[in-house]
């Protein structure tokens, strides 16, 4: 079967993007990222942990596994960080919201962010600068001045996710705003630490659910702050 590429307008923020147009083809993934949709026109189906679901504003938590059967939904789409919002905050600030990327943005950049423990903070400033080479997780605990073992339980406590797959999620992460910049996916993957562009698709497919070489020349980027 075909797939149809989502097709829209991509405005991104540095914990949050939103996505307004038309939905493609999703096979069934999970990410990180908490994601809300907004319908513009016809209430919004997708199928979520198996069970199909639908309704005029949809949360899905992080790593619920979800896909989008039915392209050619108008919708806009939020991904949230979770470590910058909760599904409570973000069910708050978006159930009643307009479908309005204007409005949207607004709500989201005057919305409080969760606070961190300050080893986090910095294991994730250390993350982010050392994405174009290999990042160890031995070399973060030391950075924190933490053990391994306690460095893994902060991360599993409070991250949701393993040191691994926190890295792999900024890697992906950087390797799409590069894209979307412009670069090619080859040289996106490389500045982002993957091995090769197959590395960064295989992860965007199986994080996503899509393929980059069909989506992202669909999409026009617009960076906020």
């Amino acid at each position: 079967m075909i797939e149809s590429p989502w097709q829209g307008a991509l405005w991104m923020a540095r914990d949050f993007c939103l996505l307004d147009g038309v939905a493609g083809s999703a096979r069934n993934h999970a990410h990180y990222a908490h994601q809300a949709l907004l319908a513009k026109a016809a209430p919004l189906r997708l199928t979520l942990e198996g069970e199909p679901c639908g309704g005029r504003f949809l949360l899905v938590e992080s790593m619920r596994a979800h896909a989008i059967e039915d392209p050619c939904q108008d919708m806009v789409a939020v991904y949230a960080e979770p470590l910058a919002f909760s599904p409570a905050t973000l069910r708050q600030l978006l159930k009643d919201a307009p479908a309005d990327l204007e409005a949207l943005t607004a709500l989201l950049l005057a919305a409080p962010r969760q606070r961190l423990d300050p080893r986090i903070a910095n294991a994730l400033a250390t993350v982010d600068a050392l994405l174009e080479e290999k990042v160890s997780a031995v070399a973060l605990a030391q950075r924190a001045c933490l053990s391994l073992s306690q460095l893994e339980r902060l991360f599993s406590d409070q991250v949701g996710l393993s040191v691994r797959r926190l890295v792999l999620w900024r890697r992906l992460r950087l390797a799409l705003s590069l894209a979307l910049e412009g670069e090619t996916l080859t040289r996106a993957a490389l500045d982002a630490g993957f091995a090769d562009a197959a590395h960064f698709s295989r992860t965007m497919r199986a994080t996503f659910g899509i393929r980059a070489d069909r989506n992202l020349a669909q999409l026009k980027l617009q960076l906020i702050g």
